[in-house]
């Protein structure tokens, strides 16, 4: 399918708001959800004919969806992170291989290195074989490859008028924003250094 563009102008989007999994046993699946991410369940619409669950947690949603039969959502084969995947970011990685060895969990592990800075990446499947990631891809900073800055990290919405459209927020560019602060922090961390 080749999409057509008549406007210049991206969808005027705000962020990733969650992400569906059929799966073979809503329950188990809720319950990996729950004990090895930390999502917490939250009120579904009711009026869905159709059992299923949604978890809500870092920002973001995952919606579970009950299979039709036992071949639909069947996605376990070996752990290939080149799998399509969902990925967390975390703020310690050893923390993670500890817990999900008390589990019993396999999961596989990567480094990414790029000019010195270095990314830890595991993998591993939810119940139904989805991919999972979790990583502190945040080391490496996000830098466009064109001259435009199309990403958009912090709009600052405050109010319901800036959210519905009436009023525009003042938006800058995240990437510049980002590099500002990276370059901030590491000033005042060779100033420590310095002055010791």
């Amino acid at each position: 399918m080749e999409i057509q563009r008549v406007d210049q102008s991206p969808l005027p989007l705000l962020s990733l708001n969650h992400v569906s999994f059929v799966c073979q046993s809503v329950r188990r699946s809720v319950r990996f959800y729950e004990e090895v991410l930390g999502f917490v369940l939250i009120k579904r619409p009711s009026s869905f004919k159709f059992e299923g669950a949604w978890l809500f947690n870092y920002g973001i949603g995952i919606h579970l969806l009950e299979a039709n039969n036992k071949e639909e959502g069947k996605k376990k084969g070996k752990i290939n992170p080149k799998d399509n995947h969902i990925s967390f970011q975390c703020s310690d990685m050893r923390t993670v291989v500890r817990k999900l060895e008390e589990m019993g969990m396999e999961y596989v592990t990567a480094v990414v290195e790029e000019g010195g800075i270095k990314v830890d990446q595991l993998f591993f499947h939810d119940p139904d074989g989805y991919m999972i990631e979790i990583c502190n891809c945040d080391n490496l900073p996000v830098l466009p490859l064109s001259g435009a800055c199309p990403i958009k990290k912090d709009l600052g919405f405050t109010t319901p008028q800036q959210l519905y459209g009436t009023e525009m927020p003042n938006i800058r560019c995240a990437v510049e924003a980002a590099d500002q602060a990276v370059m901030l922090e590491k000033l005042v961390t060779v100033m420590m250094d310095l002055s010791f």
